[in-house]
């Protein structure tokens, strides 16, 4: 058995740590991850790769868009992605365990999220999965993150990602720092992906994190 801040370690199986005030679940508490069709499919894609290597069990919803923007963007296959999930689910599966609030999970990060999804999360307009799992997340008082691709904004966005929050979720775009002096695009991309995991409570080494002058 090994902790690791807010998890801790069964020979490879991760629940929550009862140190840190939470209840000692059983069985591991699965985080949901969902890709939407906006441009940057690669910061899922490199947040599944991570929580994969952290041996956090992942739920994963594509939307169809999503997986576009994967054979556009990236040279990755969706075999390959899905590979790295502990479940995959379908879009249109409103019958899935993610859809209800009596199947717990820690939370659920949405990257990279389109505007139609974050429309749809504002407005509970669960016509899909994703929306559906994200709407869960938010009526159970779980963490839900939305790393929201766009620019720039106009006033509808920003009233949308003003009525998310209201609601208790976090709008994360995936605005990159520079302080860590990133030598790569992967630098920066891990930058963006270590704060969204940051606010889900997962310990990890992705960035150097400032620690004063």
């Amino acid at each position: 058995m090994g902790a690791v801040g807010k998890w801790i370690v069964y020979g490879g199986t991760v629940v929550l740590n009862a140190q840190k005030g939470s209840i000692m679940a059983d069985r591991q508490l699965p985080l949901i991850l969902a890709l939407t069709g906006a441009s940057g499919v690669i910061y899922g894609v490199r947040a599944l790769e991570v929580l994969h290597e952290l041996k956090v069990p992942v739920h994963l919803i594509i939307s169809d868009a999503a997986a576009l923007n994967l054979e556009i963007e990236t040279d990755y296959r969706l075999s390959q992605i899905k590979a790295l999930a502990t479940r995959v689910y379908d879009i249109t599966d409103m019958a899935a365990a993610v859809a209800s609030g009596s199947f717990r999970t820690c939370g659920m990060l949405i990257s990279p999220c389109t505007i139609k999804t974050l429309s749809a999360v504002a407005n509970a307009f669960n016509d899909n999965l994703i929306v559906r799992a994200a709407d869960v997340c938010l009526k159970e008082r779980r963490r839900l993150v939305l790393m929201v691709r766009e620019t720039p904004f106009h006033a509808g966005h920003i009233e949308l990602m003003t009525r998310v929050t209201a609601l208790g979720g976090i709008i994360l775009p995936p605005i990159p720092a520079f302080y860590h002096q990133p030598k790569t695009i992967a630098d920066i991309i891990d930058q963006s992906i270590g704060k969204a995991l940051d606010l889900l409570g997962v310990e990890h080494q992705l960035f150097k994190r400032w620690s004063g002058r």
